[in-house]
């Protein structure tokens, strides 16, 4: 039985794919994940008396643990998920994005690097790591034109920074040691099992709680959404299809603006669990939750609009996405609404869906290291 490691898989694209693979394939599974706040063991609840399942609590990048991972498990596929996501804390505090994103990888390139050299033939030609990567590298589009693999590089955010620095190390990697490694680029996610901090949840569950929507800036951001599925599918092609050295985007084609997004989701809302119903919209007096709508101050260097060109996948691998943006937004709130312990469980004692990326953060830190 051939055996992938996931690294970050208890978070939400990589416990999907975990659950996608375990499906899908007859892998057996193992998943490395340090378990922060966005990844967790009940993301992994579904699989967890699966056989071919098992998970390992490290960090990749303390060397000692993925070296011994690599020792114990022996992997022929290697799939990277591990990584610090979330733009706003990234704005906030970038350390932990150099530590995870950057160093991470390296760590994990390296190490993947010294276990393919102890191989034989057979089992060397088999091995591949694909690391898993973002749009955000690629910059800012202005009203036309879609990010492709050869969009030069510009990320604005200290999150895209610390990817497209991953990025560069797994091309290195390949470039100048051979390393059987390929990249994927993907667009914004949504789905099951995605942390509240992101737009798509975190409005879902203040319209339900009737609490502010916040929208930053004018909400004109535009944004393509990918099913995780979708996104999983993709995945699973490259690893098995695609070309080491290679990089493939994976895109919906679905762009919309934040404000167009949360129109949607309160229109959908009305027609699941209508406002005039809802114990929390009648106490605060609200008849309808777009009336939840509030602009507030953009984050700083807010990138406007993304846009993928999916061409490359779609020729080479045959891969097309399945789902539909709003039956699968709509999907997405009911597992939801159907999922509320699972919101306030991971949520609990890390996060209340307070206000980040304001920058205030980071600048009082850098402040105390001049001063001290």
């Amino acid at each position: 039985m051939e055996t992938l490691l996931v690294t970050g898989g208890a978070g939400f694209i990589g416990c999907n794919f975990v659950r996608y693979a375990l499906a899908h394939t007859d892998y057996r599974v193992v998943v490395l994940d340090k378990l922060t706040y966005a990844g967790s063991l009940l993301n992994l609840e579904e699989v967890a008396g699966n056989p071919r399942y098992a998970f390992e609590r490290g960090d990749i990048a303390v060397l000692s643990q993925v070296e011994a991972i690599f020792r114990k498990h022996e992997p022929d596929y290697v799939v990277n998920f591990a990584a610090e996501t979330h733009v706003d804390r990234s704005i906030d505090g970038p350390a932990p994005f150099v530590e995870t994103n950057v160093v991470g990888t390296f760590i994990l390139l390296d190490s993947a690097l010294k276990y393919c050299q102890t191989l034989n033939a057979k089992r060397k030609s088999r091995f591949h790591l694909l690391h898993v990567s973002t749009d955000e590298v690629y910059g800012s589009l202005g009203k036309t034109g879609l990010f492709t693999e050869t969009t030069p590089y510009a990320p604005n955010s200290p999150y895209s920074a610390s990817k497209a620095a991953a990025d560069h190390f797994v091309r290195a990697y390949a470039e100048t040691y051979g390393l059987p490694a390929l990249i994927t680029n993907c667009s914004n996610n949504y789905g099951p099992y995605q942390f509240p901090e992101k737009l798509i949840p975190l409005m879902i569950l203040n319209t339900v709680e009737a609490k502010p929507l916040p929208i930053y800036g004018d909400g004109g951001n535009v944004r393509d959404w990918l099913h995780v599925e979708d996104h999983c599918a993709g995945i699973l092609l490259a690893l098995e299809k695609g070309k080491a050295g290679e990089k493939y985007n994976i895109g919906g084609g679905n762009e919309c603006s934040n404000l167009e997004v949360v129109d949607l989701l309160c229109a959908i809302l009305e027609k699941i669990q209508p406002a005039a119903k809802n114990p929390a919209m009648q106490k605060r007096g609200l008849r309808a939750y777009k009336d939840l709508k509030t602009f507030v101050p953009d984050r700083p260097g807010h990138d406007r609009r993304y846009a993928i060109d999916a061409a490359k996948i779609r020729k080479e691998l045959r891969w097309k996405p399945a789902y539909n943006f709003k039956t699968g937004l709509e999907q997405t709130v009911r597992w939801y609404l159907e999922h509320l312990d699972w919101c306030k469980k991971v949520q609990a004692d890390n996060y209340g869906r307070e206000r980040l990326g304001t920058g205030k953060a980071a600048v009082q830190t850098a402040s105390k290291r001049r001063v001290g």
